[in-house]
């Protein structure tokens, strides 16, 4: 059985302005973006993301993307 990515998961920072930002962490010297596809990763994540939000003050959300289209293959 094969595993294919039908939706991703991705927290976002909410700012003064309502602009919305990828938020990450940084690790082995590589920013690494709280974006992940299994409901697992997203548990993983979640205290991560609520400590980016008491940390900053900003509002993080959740945000689910479900529309895939393949644009190009390398």
């Amino acid at each position: 059985m094969s595993f294919r990515i039908s939706e991703i998961h991705a927290f976002l920072a909410i700012g003064d302005d309502d602009e919305e930002g990828l938020i990450g962490t940084m690790m082995a010297g590589r920013w690494m973006p709280f974006v992940c596809a299994d409901p697992d990763r997203v548990e993983a994540l979640r205290p991560l993301a609520q400590m980016v939000a008491r940390s900053s003050g900003k509002r993080v959300v959740l945000s689910k993307f479900s529309i895939r289209e393949d644009i190009e293959w390398l």
